[in-house]
């Protein structure tokens, strides 16, 4: 399948051109698309200059930080345009392993839908967070379960695969939301309009280069965000196939 990840970025330069190459040599054909907010650490040049030598590294430059979700939704739209069949999302900081992608894709080439790399499907698989952040990230995704009803372990995480015909139905230009909100809003949408939906065990370990782009205000709205979807669940079904 025609496949592209998608990496939002925001001062990456750290690990953006070692992530480039790793990410590249995991399956034949790959493609991948940086999504930079202005990033003033030179993350978007290093990528330009690898784009001189490799036509399957595609950037989008925005003019400054516009969110995770946003960006999310941009790269989606531009991998949608251009024609790829399966559509990756990973961070840039690897705390997503690169060798779980062939595993993702075989999935979707089975049938799936979406293909969602679980933290907690088998245990509880996270390396170098501190106890408090387990506990909330792990508490958050049972909270959302319970609320939505979405059979979904881990509904935050942010390592994933769309068969990009499916996610080609949702309008990307409703979804506001960022961080984990956005993670569980994708979620949901895809659920609530009968996609077939795959966990697949991964090991996430935190960030060793960069800073975390995690704060208070994106926990909050994903608090809330879960009560929305129950509530308005009709309104999250897709108005075009």
């Amino acid at each position: 399948m025609k496949s592209i990840v998608v990496i939002p970025t925001y001062n990456e330069i750290e690990n953006i051109e070692s992530l480039i190459n790793i990410v590249l040599s995991k399956i034949n054909g790959l493609n991948i698309l940086v999504v930079d907010d202005n990033s003033p650490d030179g993350t978007a040049k290093a990528v330009k200059e690898m784009m001189k030598n490799d036509d399957r590294i595609h950037l989008i430059e925005r003019p400054g930080k516009m969110g995770l979700g946003t960006a999310y939704c941009d790269g989606f739209r531009y991998a949608l345009d251009k024609g790829f069949e399966a559509i990756f999302e990973m961070d840039a900081d690897f705390s997503h392993d690169p060798n779980e992608l062939p595993k993702f894709l075989e999935k979707i080439e089975e049938g799936y839908d979406l293909v969602i790399g679980s933290r907690y499907i088998k245990g509880v698989n996270v390396i170098n967070w501190p106890l408090s952040r387990l506990l909330l990230s792990y508490f958050a995704n049972m909270y959302s379960r319970v609320i939505t009803g979405m059979p979904v372990m881990d509904a935050t995480g942010g390592f994933k695969c769309f068969r990009a015909s499916k996610l080609a139905e949702i309008d990307l230009s409703s979804v506001k939301t960022n961080g984990y909100g956005f993670q569980i809003e994708m979620n949901y949408r895809m659920w609530v309009n009968g996609a077939k939906i795959k966990e697949l065990p991964i090991i996430f370990v935190d960030r060793l280069n960069g800073v975390s782009k995690m704060n208070k205000g994106i926990i909050y709205e994903a608090i809330f965000l879960v009560w929305k979807l129950k509530i308005f669940k009709s309104s999250f079904k897709n108005k075009k196939k």
